[in-house]
């Protein structure tokens, strides 16, 4: 790695010379299929026709202005995701942790317009919202935020999917959200009971409080329906949205609902950059492509094949302690840290990631097709088959 670059990065020895649906290619003319995505963003593959033009367009026409003044485009593909949603109005920004920003801003506005002082939030063990400040406190992972004290201040935290746990807090009268991953990422791909959500909904509901949901990864078909939250039949009053959203262009956005609706106002919060005319072409043009090729139920037909590959071949192996997921949101659970997977994969030509100390996951791009869905699963089982009689 580079000294000119900060070292926040331990980086591959692999650098990627072009893209074409799931398929990279590195500088060496490599062929690699992408089991990762960019970490769930580029939901339509690689150098995707659609968003090619959408940005070649836009980009010939106007890139940026300012959130000054009207921005068309912007309303345009607020009123989409509102519709498509069931939520009621937009702020786009630059990324999920921007998203999540804007959440916990709108969470402590709930709060002070209720009298509360020190407004607080509850929170999830092992969940992952961002890297900012405040992201970086409301994220339950310990090691992250080592080196980064004083965290700021305004949040609990229970056990993710422990329904029992956030109703326990319930008498908190400083309380004033829940934020929560419908199925968590960086944590491990955990897929909860639906039960769970609508149990933190009506929690929500009873004690006023902002159900605040984290579909960064998440979201934008991911997970076989277009938002994560719609497998439950509940609405949020926060939706935090990026990675898929642009299809590699960086974009955020909050979905506001309910009580948190008319919560921001002139002033309270804003962006340079968010929701500009060129990132909204690129998000346009990705909602368009995952409706005229019904993507999200491609990506739950895909995940279901992966799923029953992975448990043909390596459900009863000794080293697998689960095999989990939604869509093509997945994860093999090993009985032991598998970081050395990543580069033994890479080597074999196919890119993954490893999180939660053992767990492989898996978000490829939803356009994969069965052939590809077949050699994920066969190169992965392959590999754990291989690395657990290395290690033996």
């Amino acid at each position: 790695m580079s000294d000119a670059l900060v070292q926040n990065y331990k980086r591959l020895p692999v650098a990627f010379a072009r893209g074409e649906g799931a398929w990279l290619w590195d500088t060496d003319g490599k062929r690699y299929l992408d089991a990762l995505s960019g970490i769930a963003v580029c939901g339509l593959g690689h150098a995707h026709p659609a968003v090619a033009k959408a940005l070649c367009d836009q980009s010939g026409i106007l890139i940026h202005t300012s959130n000054l003044y009207e921005i068309p485009l912007q309303t345009t593909l607020a009123e989409r995701l509102t519709a498509l949603s069931g939520m009621r109005r937009a702020f786009f920004c630059n990324s999920g942790a921007e998203g999540n920003e804007a959440a916990i801003k709108l969470a402590r506005l709930h709060g002070h317009h209720k009298g509360i002082a020190e407004p607080t939030i509850v929170v999830m063990e092992g969940s992952f919202h961002g890297r900012t400040m405040a992201t970086l406190t409301a994220t339950g992972n310990a090691r992250i935020q080592q080196g980064f004290a004083p965290l700021v201040p305004g949040f609990i935290r229970v056990p993710y999917g422990d329904l029992a746990a956030v109703a326990a807090l319930k008498d908190q009268a400083n309380i004033v959200a829940v934020l929560v991953e419908p199925v968590t990422g960086e944590g491990g791909i955990q897929v909860p009971q639906k039960e769970y959500l609508q149990g933190l909904r009506a929690l929500c509901d009873e004690a006023d409080w902002l159900l605040m949901l984290d579909e960064v990864q998440a979201g934008i078909g991911r997970t076989g329906t277009l938002f994560a939250f719609q497998h439950t039949g509940i609405v949020p009053d926060v939706l935090s949205l990026a990675k898929g959203l642009g299809n590699g262009v960086p974009i955020g956005a909050s979905l506001v609902a309910g009580k948190a609706t008319d919560l921001f106002t002139a002033g309270t919060h804003g962006t340079t950059f968010g929701g500009n005319p060129l990132v909204c072409a690129a998000a346009l043009a990705v909602l368009d492509t995952l409706e005229q090729e019904q993507l999200p139920a491609h990506a739950a037909a895909m995940g279901r094949r992966i799923l029953a590959g992975f448990c043909e071949r390596i459900g009863a192996h000794p080293a697998v302690r689960d095999i989990r997921g939604q869509g093509l949101m997945i994860g093999v659970e090993l009985d032991r840290a598998c970081a050395e997977l990543v580069p033994m994969a890479l080597a074999a030509g196919l890119l993954i990631n490893v999180t939660a100390e053992r767990v492989i996951r898996l978000l490829p791009p939803l356009i994969i097709d069965a052939q590809q869905a077949d050699e994920i699963v066969a190169i992965v089982s392959d590999l754990v088959t291989q690395f657990a009689a290395e290690a033996a």
